[in-house]
């Protein structure tokens, strides 16, 4: 059952106990089918497509715990949700999964206009209790940094489209501090040349859901290239509009849709296992996280990272920033 589906009504209750929780108070008897499944997809908007696909996967795996124990998933008694929290922990799954899972239950109950069984004290200490004893640090997956990055892309065959699509993805995913949703996105409309480079327009990122529309700049660059390789790419790949990055098939046919988050990631780890790195080190935030560490080890400022990369907070880039400069006027260096 997907997140933002709600779920049927017991037999006998009224029609509007089918739609979406935030407007439950409107008369379902007086609106037509189309007008309710126009509703129901404003309201599915108002979170993002990663996101409803996550919730909809972590319901999914709830219900069949449920199933399992013959108990019913909606609504979801307090010690139940406790104990399926419990059952994720001794399963190894880290905290953060766990609290992912908790927010998707809890999604799902208010959708449907019930109170979250995370609401409890009851399971808040639970959850409490996991993050303690689990711990809640990341395990980041390794930063392509500029030196990473020029040794991917020298293992870019230019002879061949994949070649050159790869190389054009890794270097201006890069440049632009891009997620790979945003990366993906990018179309030819959305990149516009100056003089100094490119000015790239991201429709729509994680932290604008709204599409208010973001922008970012490209140096044309003196060691990676990245608008030239850009270009270099799109020239070859002859794609004059549309998505920029799209799938290369057999005999060179070029795809007409974007390419997928799957064929990205696969992309990245076939150029770093070409160059000798490990390739399970690398995700799909490798490119990002990478020229942030680059952009603080060469001694870029929070407010300057945060231009290119869009962090509404600076807390995450100050991280970065004291992870590059850690042993730069070390207290001990005069003396150790």
């Amino acid at each position: 059952m997907a997140a933002d589906t709600i779920a049927d009504p017991p037999a006998g209750a009224p029609a509007r106990q089918r739609l979406h929780a935030p407007i439950a108070t409107l008369d379902a008897d007086a609106l037509d089918p189309d007008e309710i499944a126009a509703t129901l997809r404003f309201a599915a908007a108002a979170r993002s497509a990663n996101t409803r696909l996550a919730y909809a996967a972590d319901w999914a795996h709830f219900v069949t715990w449920c199933a399992e124990r013959g108990a019913s998933p909606l609504p979801c008694p307090p010690g139940l949700m406790a104990g399926y929290l419990a059952a994720l922990a001794a399963s190894g799954l880290r905290a953060s999964t766990i609290g992912r899972r908790a927010a998707g239950v809890a999604h799902v109950h208010r959708m449907n206009g019930h109170t979250p069984p995370t609401a409890s004290e009851a399971v808040r200490a639970v959850l409490r209790g996991i993050r303690h004893s689990l711990g809640t640090a990341p395990s980041p997956k390794a930063p392509a940094t500029h030196d990473v990055i020029a040794r991917m892309i020298a293992a870019c065959p230019t002879t061949s489209l994949i070649g050159l699509r790869d190389r054009a993805m890794i270097v201006l995913g890069f440049a632009g501090a891009f997620r790979r949703s945003e990366l993906l996105a990018l179309e030819v409309a959305d990149l516009v040349e100056v003089p100094d480079g490119l000015r790239v327009a991201i429709r729509r990122s994680k932290t604008d859901q709204e599409g208010a529309g973001q922008e970012v700049a490209i140096p044309r660059g003196y060691h990676l290239r990245p608008v030239e390789t850009l270009q270099g790419w799109l020239a070859a790949a002859a794609i004059s509009a549309g998505p920029v990055f799209r799938p290369v098939g057999k005999g060179g046919r070029i795809g007409t849709t974007a390419l997928g988050d799957d064929g990205f990631v696969r992309a990245l780890k076939r150029r770093a296992a070409a160059c000798g790195l490990d390739p399970a080190a690398f995700s799909g935030h490798s490119l990002r996280a990478g020229f942030l560490t680059s952009a603080a080890e060469s001694g870029a400022d929070a407010l300057k990272m945060a231009e290119v990369s869009r962090h509404r907070s600076l807390d995450v880039l100050r991280g970065y920033v004291r992870r590059g400069n850690l042993f730069k006027s070390h207290a001990g260096a005069g003396f150790l």
